[in-house]
């Protein structure tokens, strides 16, 4: 039984890091009324909990491993009391950043349950799982919501100590319900760090999830105050719309991650950033409130999506070093909200106008999809080198004039030759002489009639000891029909005894 309340427990544990960790940007129209915040300065005062939240994500990621996934979220929401106490007596611009920064730690637990949760179920069912648990993205839609609405009402100083409230019960409820029995992976850091840096795929998946993740805190964080700005909506009007662009993000999480279960996780990515590309264009022309909604909304269906299938990617290609690889994909989604804010506050100040930055964040997309599409292709030719090295098979790959190209390690093994041995040199180095020259010109000219030749052969290993084979040959052609390469396969069928 306790095993089976881990995810909608872990989920509700996100919801609420998630809330606290956007507290301030939430309440920031509110806030200002009572801090003077230098307008150059707004975007530093909402993306600083962004930063602890995005680099703690790889510790809190590696000891959700080490200690269980009850400690880590117990632990982190008895350490936000601390600045949730601080902002709600805040009167300094200094003191939200001060609090703020220390806010990170509600962002950083999302690395926890992607390291946790894949515990529990297979691994057909990793998508979906981690996009359920992703879903605790609402926490963000919930405190951009709910928060403005409170603070009408009692101020944002007392809205803000509500959530001391929230956080000492979860704390309580992970204590109790938590799995205490959760099994650990106590490899050191280290080694952990060793296992995956070299991985070239562990920093596409980081990119990508700098791209989608970070575009959708970027928009969390960066509609309320450009609204109520730039399209002088009232503030709940304007906390209500970004709720919207969180939900959308949020519940289509899991729908991607079920995809990804379903489909080729690449090709949907694909689908994602041509989707990115296309938004961004239309929110570069700066448009009315009604195609900028629409501009949005995209995005919020490619960047829910995205996520979702970005963290099916993960636990299938990095099983064993899960914890590390989740937090540092999941820390630089953390950064990829941090940048475009800041990016977007400096281009307005300097141009008066948001267009520039829009159209560099699609053309940043663009590039994931081409980055995309490579990644898929050059899978498909790491499978075949895979099924090439890895089959019990000899095989040798010939250009057209017979000199050999490549071999693999079952031919080696076959013949005692190896491919340094064999490469530029021709297949008949390695001939018994017991076949006639006639054998050989009826074999090419079946091979040139059609395609591929079957049948036995005596051969010699490099040791002089003459051993039959079940050869086939193919002919390689290209798609003008001319013929680009020769294939041998082969295997030993030697009688014993």
């Amino acid at each position: 039984m306790n095993k089976k309340i881990q995810l909608p427990l872990q989920t509700a544990n996100l919801v609420v890091g998630f809330m606290v960790w956007v507290l301030i940007s939430s309440l920031l129209p509110f806030i200002r009324e009572d801090i003077a915040i230098p307008a150059e300065k707004l975007a530093i005062v909402t993306a600083v909990p962004v930063v602890l939240g995005s680099i703690l994500r790889i510790p809190l990621g590696y000891y959700a491993n080490i200690f269980g996934a009850r400690i880590i979220f117990f632990a982190s929401f008895i350490l936000l009391l601390f600045p949730v106490f601080y902002i709600s007596s805040a009167s300094t611009f200094a003191d939200l950043i001060i609090g703020g920064t220390f806010l990170g730690i509600g962002g950083a637990v999302f690395s926890v349950g992607v390291t946790s949760l894949p515990k529990y179920y297979p691994k057909k069912k990793h998508g979906l799982v981690n996009g359920i648990y992703g879903m605790g993205n609402m926490g963000t839609a919930i405190s951009t919501f709910a928060a403005p609405v409170i603070a009408t009402q009692v101020g944002w100083s007392m809205t803000v100590k509500f959530y001391l409230v929230l956080l000492l019960i979860f704390a309580a409820l992970n204590f109790i319900f938590g799995d205490k029995h959760e099994v650990k992976v106590k490899t050191p850091i280290l080694e952990q760090i060793k296992g995956v840096y070299k991985n070239e795929k562990l920093w596409f998946f980081s990119l990508f999830y700098f791209i989608t993740f970070g575009s959708f805190v970027a928009f969390t964080i960066f509609l309320p105050n450009f609204l109520v700005t730039y399209f002088e909506l009232e503030k709940v009007d304007a906390g209500m719309r970004t709720a919207g662009f969180i939900v959308v993000a949020t519940f289509l999480r899991p729908v991607g991650g079920w995809l990804a279960d379903k489909f080729q996780p690449l090709f949907l990515l694909m689908g994602v950033f041509a989707g990115l590309t296309f938004a961004a264009i239309i929110l570069a022309f700066s448009p009315s409130i009604e195609l900028y909604t629409v501009g949005s909304m995209l995005i919020a269906v490619a960047a829910g999506i995205g996520n979702g299938v970005i963290f099916k990617l993960v636990p299938f290609y990095f099983n064993k070093q899960a914890g590390i690889a989740n937090g540092i994909v999941s820390m630089m989604g953390g950064l990829g909200g941090f940048f475009p804010p800041l990016l977007l506050s400096v281009i307005h100040s300097m141009t008066g106008s948001y267009s520039i930055g829009f159209m560099a964040f699609s053309q940043v997309a663009l590039v994931s999809l081409v980055l995309v599409i490579w990644l898929y292709y050059m899978d498909r030719l790491s499978m075949s080198a895979e099924v090439f090295n890895s089959t019990g098979q000899g095989i040798l790959v010939t250009d057209v004039t017979g000199t050999i190209e490549s071999v693999n390690p079952a031919f080696t093994k076959l013949t005692g030759y190896t491919e340094e041995e064999v490469v530029g040199s021709n297949p008949n180095m390695y001939s018994s002489g017991r076949h006639s020259k006639e054998f050989y010109t009826s074999m090419w000219s079946q091979i040139g009639q059609e395609g591929l030749w079957q049948g036995e052969v005596w051969n010699k290993r490099k040791n002089g000891e003459e051993y039959l084979e079940l050869l086939s040959i193919s002919a390689v052609k290209d798609d003008s029909g001319d013929i680009t390469r020769y294939v041998g396969t082969f295997s030993d069928i030697t009688p014993r005894g």
